[in-house]
């Protein structure tokens, strides 16, 4: 395997600044990263990015699947990965029951039992009661979900969808970045 060097003279980051000419790689972990980075390039395709803004919701567990078909691409590729990533530290992602509401009821509750507000060990207050467990709660469930694509499609279970979890009384609007890969 062959590489493209600089020349003696000097490179700024990485790049030559004058003639270059072909060399054998010095070392096994220059060949290794070279072969991670081709795997890479063939793996990965395509990649296509997406930005999702989705309004001020009340404290709790909101189906948000379709709001998320809606923002990629149409079709989806036959295989890939879908990446969603929720940019805030008071809400979270979780994949759960779509069918019955009394699901995302009943996760909020188990929620706010787990993490109660007001509790006197808090010391992080000052934005209200419920920003602290707002916090633990986005620790606990995560930002992110991978979703494989299948058949141009999510392949979800057949009762799953995306849920945005919203822990703050007032959290505001949500930015949630879709990142699509096949």
């Amino acid at each position: 395997m062959w590489m493209i060097s600089a020349s003696r003279r000097g490179s700024i980051a990485g790049y030559a600044t004058d003639e270059t000419w072909l060399k054998a790689p010095q070392s096994a972990s220059v060949m290794k990263s070279r072969i991670a980075w081709n795997l890479y390039r063939i793996l990965i395709r395509f990649k296509s990015k997406h930005s999702l803004r989705l309004p001020a919701m009340r404290r709790g567990c909101h189906l948000i699947t379709e709001a998320v078909l809606r923002h990629l691409p149409a079709p989806l590729p036959e295989k890939g990965l879908l990446n969603v990533f929720v940019k805030h530290t008071s809400c979270g992602l979780t994949i759960n029951e779509n069918a019955d509401p009394d699901v995302r009821r009943d996760m909020d509750r188990i929620l706010d039992r787990m993490v109660p507000e007001n509790e006197p060990y808090y010391t992080h207050t000052m934005e209200g009661a419920d920003d602290m467990p707002a916090h633990a709660k986005s620790s606990l469930m995560g930002v992110s979900l991978t979703i494989p694509v299948t058949g141009g499609r999510l392949d979800l279970g057949t009762w799953q969808g995306v849920y945005l979890c919203e822990f703050r009384d007032y959290g505001g609007e949500r930015t949630i970045v879709l990142t699509l890969y096949s």
